[in-house]
């Protein structure tokens, strides 16, 4: 009964923070540049503090039960002042700082399931991975100072001139990011993470920590390290091509729903660094755009696989045959989710890859466009097949029926709204438009 009253309580600061975000934000500059904010920053934070709140609602019986659920919001709402701060961070001492800030807590919620080795072995790998990434960018960090002479953004552009040494500086940096984006092929991390680790903690990994780093990664692209554009344009179409298709033909061979869903957002990162070629405000108002879309997409299929998992212990895509028969809500939540991640019309994934492949499609790269379309329709098989699974495929012994918390099925209901009318309402995204 105590964890369910102070349950309500964080829920009700964590939307209360999420209005409060989007009535009142404003420009300026903290410490001499260190720190800075706009309107596009401030409606980028909205979109992470909403998916904190949605993933409060969705594993609300598995937060219910847990003994330490003080400790939990402690460390994920420390993680995501870490993503605030680096989001807003304007050098790279302090993007460093808060990119630790929002990843060490992480390590430490991969683990909370402390009578489960599985849930060690994945903070255990987290911390590995996450610590040779912080030396990859520390490096990076270092040889960018050498070579520039700076570590602030707004005066590293007028330093560059595509000498051997800044490129090598960038491209360690570029491989930093790539390790927390879980792109190809430093990605090796990631199923094992989020298969180990609680839902929610899965959840928050999958959506409210990448979508951090999507944000910064393409702000750090078009701003200070804008004059290596012919450099950096080069890599990520081959990464992006990389991802997409190693993401979508591991995501075909799971079984377990967390490795699917893993792979799955992997092949979504592929389509996200389509969007980045743009090198414009094409390219941020696309890239946010569908970090919001994803956030509602993504969120609903772990809601899904969240009250399965706390209700009978079944996190495999065979477990789902003939869900439908006894949990009809629950199917079609589930079904509307694969179908955006999917991007099939009228959802709201539709319009999100359109615009990504869009922002790629203007630069003139129309090959790597065309390798990005055939990605989307492989990506329909793995997708629909869990589909089929649900609606089509007998069972002899089903999920029984699920008796839903009305705070879950409150959220699940705002992600399936977030997944049709995002995209039919046009306005949000002219919105984001107006502001990148």
């Amino acid at each position: 009964m105590k964890n369910e009253l102070l349950l309500q309580c964080i829920q009700l600061l964590l939307l209360a923070n999420c209005v409060v975000s989007l009535l009142y934000n404003r420009d300026g500059v903290l410490f001499d540049g260190m720190f800075h904010t706009s309107g596009l920053i401030a409606f980028e934070k909205s979109i992470l503090s909403f998916g904190v709140y949605l993933i409060s609602l969705l594993c609300t019986d598995w937060l219910r039960k847990s003994p330490h659920l003080p400790e939990f919001f402690i460390l994920m709402l420390s993680a995501l002042l870490g993503m605030f701060l680096m989001i807003s961070s304007g050098n790279l001492l302090i993007f460093f700082l808060s990119l630790e800030l929002s990843t060490i807590p992480v390590a430490a919620l991969a683990n909370f399931d402390l009578d489960k080795r599985i849930s060690s072995e994945a903070a255990m790998k987290m911390i590995l991975s996450s610590a040779f990434s912080s030396g990859v960018l520390l490096f990076g960090i270092s040889l960018i100072y050498g070579a520039t002479g700076t570590i602030s953004f707004a005066l590293i552009p007028g330093q560059l001139d595509g000498s051997p040494l800044q490129i090598l500086a960038f491209v360690f940096l570029f491989t930093a990011f790539a390790f927390k984006l879980s792109v190809v092929p430093f990605h090796l991390w990631t199923a094992d993470v989020y298969e180990g680790a609680p839902i929610p903690v899965t959840s928050f990994l999958s959506v409210v920590s990448k979508g951090s780093i999507a944000f910064i990664f393409i702000s750090t692209l078009y701003k200070p390290f804008q004059p290596l554009h012919e450099v950096w344009d080069k890599m990520l179409m081959i990464v992006s091509i990389a991802t997409m298709v190693i993401g979508n033909l591991f995501a075909i061979r799971q079984q377990n729903i967390k490795r699917f869903l893993a792979f799955s957002s992997i092949a979504q990162v592929g389509f996200i660094l389509v969007g980045m070629i743009s090198n414009g405000s094409m390219g941020t108002s696309s890239v946010v755009y569908f970090v919001l879309v994803y956030t509602f997409s993504n969120l609903a299929a772990f809601g899904v696989a969240s009250v399965i998992s706390d209700s009978v212990g079944k996190e495999n895509i065979d477990d789902y045959k003939g869900l439908y028969q006894t949990n009809p809500f629950l199917s079609w939540i589930m079904a509307l989710a694969l179908f955006s991640l999917a991007g099939i019309p009228p959802t709201a994934g539709f319009f999100g890859k359109l615009f990504l492949i869009s922002a790629g499609a203007a630069v003139g790269y129309y090959w790597f466009i065309i390798v990005a379309a055939l990605n989307m329709i492989v990506s329909l098989y793995y997708y629909l097949r869990v589909v089929r699974s649900m609606f089509m495929d007998k069972n002899n012994e089903p999920i029984p029926r699920v008796r839903n918390n009305p705070a879950v099925r409150f959220g699940l209901i705002v992600c399936a709204a977030g997944v049709i009318l995002v995209g039919l309402l046009s306005w949000i995204y002219e919105y984001i438009q107006s502001l990148s």
